[in-house]
């Protein structure tokens, strides 16, 4: 049997400290910020854990602390939505890496910016039960696609999510094509709710559980997300559910019990880390 704590987790693309955290005398830099997320793994030990937002240089940082603390991960290049793995208990059999496309037929603007928004997928072999799964990390496109008068309000967003959903669903058919039905955890940033058209269609139509609902022993309610950012560090954690979170994990293919937690990680230290809470399950299959 494989126990397994998997994990996503938007890590905040920021590199350099800001203006705004400099007159606090506080510093936001990656090369700071990272030693944070380094202890969210020393506490928490997720054998994988998708990323999002990650840049260049915070990958750089996690590596090289994760080194200094001798931390057994490994890391697949993502661009901005790398996987770290615990190489120590897990074997990669295969990955690919998938960017989502900038424009959308029959809108106006862009739906990816930064080249931030992907999916990332990765097929393992648990080392020592020998089980086999699929897991794959994405980032779907931000701003509001419901009411035109919300500030960030941008026309086709909600088709865009879903678009792109579409596409990572693909791409996993692709390996579960190869590899069977094996269990498969998409997590991310999907930067909306789980009413959305995008996650009604990774439900309805893909036939994925939300980990939420397929959690047996116990489930987290809120949506772990804060307002850190340029301005500075939040000062606590928003009250809003789960339904209403941009971050999720959704299984497939999963034995039935097999999802024992679905949870956030939510320290007060975090709050000056990013504004996405790292979302995990521990499962057992």
């Amino acid at each position: 049997m494989s126990k397994l704590r998997l994990m996503g987790q938007n890590q905040w693309n920021c590199t350099n400290n800001q203006e705004k955290w400099i007159e606090q005398g506080l510093d936001c830099s990656a090369e700071t910020r990272m030693k944070g997320h380094i202890r969210v793994f020393q506490e928490l030990m997720p054998d994988v854990c998708g990323g999002q937002e990650v840049n260049k240089d915070m990958q750089l940082f996690f590596m090289l602390y994760a080194q200094e603390e001798k931390l057994p991960y490994a890391m697949i290049w993502g661009n901005m939505t790398p996987i770290f793995y615990r190489a120590d208990k897990l074997e990669l059999l295969a990955t690919e890496y998938l960017l989502y496309p900038k424009y959308m037929e029959g809108y106006e603007g862009i739906f990816n910016d930064s080249n931030s928004k992907a999916c990332n997928l990765a097929v393992f072999r648990d080392k020592e039960s020998g089980k086999v799964f699929i897991f794959v990390t994405t980032h779907l496109w931000w701003r509001n696609g419901n009411n035109p008068d919300y500030k960030y309000y941008q026309a086709g967003s909600n088709e865009a999510r879903e678009h792109q959903l579409r596409m990572a669903v693909a791409l996993i058919d692709k390996y579960r094509a190869v590899y069977g039905e094996v269990p498969v955890v998409i997590a991310g940033d999907m930067n909306t709710g789980t009413n959305s058209p995008a996650l009604k269609f990774v439900e309805d139509e893909a036939g994925y559980t939300h980990a939420h609902d397929a959690a047996t022993d116990y489930t987290t309610e809120l949506s772990g997300y804060c307002s850190c950012g340029w301005g500075g560090p939040a000062p606590k954690w928003w009250d809003t559910p789960y339904s209403a979170a941009d971050d999720h994990i959704y299984v497939k293919d999963m034995p039935a019990g097999a999802v024992k937690r679905y949870d956030r990680y939510m320290p007060e230290y975090y709050l000056s880390l990013s504004d996405h809470a790292p979302v995990y399950i521990d499962v057992e299959f």
